[in-house]
Parts: structure tokens; C-alpha cells; sequence
């Protein structure tokens, strides 16, 4: 059995180890709204925050979660910031198909709670990792803004 803090509530899962977290959100807690794009970390689209870091759950076996806060979509409004986030992309209508928008919202926090005023450069660095196929890569630029507080 595995503990882990997710969005703020204890659960035991029973998996072995190096389930990836990914797995223990969507088919064991059916926390869908984290997604499987690439399963090689290299997408963003899985993206969920441990600790209050983004990292990418396709490749994050469960037991590196154990005793340590999740947060995934589902709970990144509950934080002022992803309240911020979440408000922005409504606003500036981000998403087109909306797959991605997920890990993209996610990576778009983590970054906004370690740099609260980012520069156009920051953002580029902090999102490389997020593939957007819609290329909605400036709407995703002016929402991290809006949520910054910049326009």
C-alpha cells in the first residue's frame, strides 16, 4: 500500500511501485483530467505538481509520490494561483482541442509560483516542455500574463 496526498485528501492505493503516477491518477483514482500524451516525459501533457513542483506523472513511479502532496488539475484551483491560471485561460479562451490544456495549465502555475512577474523569456523556458499541436503558444503566453497580473 502506498500513501499519497492528492489535492489535498490521503489515499492508499495498492500498486506496485513503479506504477507510474499517471496510472494510479486516471485508472485507479479517476482523476482524468491529467493526460497520456507521449510516455516518455517529453510532452507536458501528464504534467501534475509534487510537492508544489510540475513534473511529468507518465514517468514518476507512484512510489516517489508516497508521503508527498499531489496536486493535478482537478485540485490547481483550490491555490490562488492556479485560481489565477484557470481564470486567465477561460478569459482569453486558450484552448482549441484542449488536450494539452490540462499539463499546460499545470506547468504554467509551477512557473508562476517561483517567478511571479515572468519575462516573455521565462515563459518560453518554463512551457519548452508543453507541446501544444493546436499551436496555441501565444494565447498560452498572454494567459500567463493575465495571470501574473500583466496584460
Amino acid at each position: 500500500m502506498t500513501n499519497i496526498d492528492i489535492n489535498g485528501k490521503t489515499v492508499s492505493v495498492d500498486v506496485p511501485a513503479d506504477t507510474p503516477l499517471l496510472w494510479v491518477l486516471r485508472d485507479e483514482l479517476g482523476l482524468t483530467g491529467t493526460k497520456f500524451g507521449c510516455g516518455m516525459a517529453l510532452c507536458g501533457a501528464c504534467t501534475v505538481h509534487l510537492d508544489g513542483a510540475p513534473i511529468r506523472s507518465c514517468v514518476t513511479p507512484i512510489s516517489t509520490a508516497a508521503g508527498k502532496k499531489v496536486t493535478t488539475i482537478e485540485g490547481i484551483g483550490a491555490t490562488p494561483i492556479g485560481k489565477r491560471v484557470e481564470a486567465a485561460w477561460r478569459s482569453l479562451n486558450v484552448p482549441q482541442c484542449g488536450y494539452c490544456q490540462s499539463g499546460q495549465i499545470m506547468q504554467a502555475a509551477g512557473l508562476l509560483a517561483t517567478t511571479p512577474k515572468p519575462a516573455d523569456e521565462d515563459i518560453d523556458k518554463a512551457m519548452a516542455g508543453n507541446i501544444c499541436r493546436c499551436g496555441t503558444y501565444q494565447r498560452i503566453r498572454a494567459a500567463i500574463k493575465a495571470a501574473a497580473g500583466g496584460v
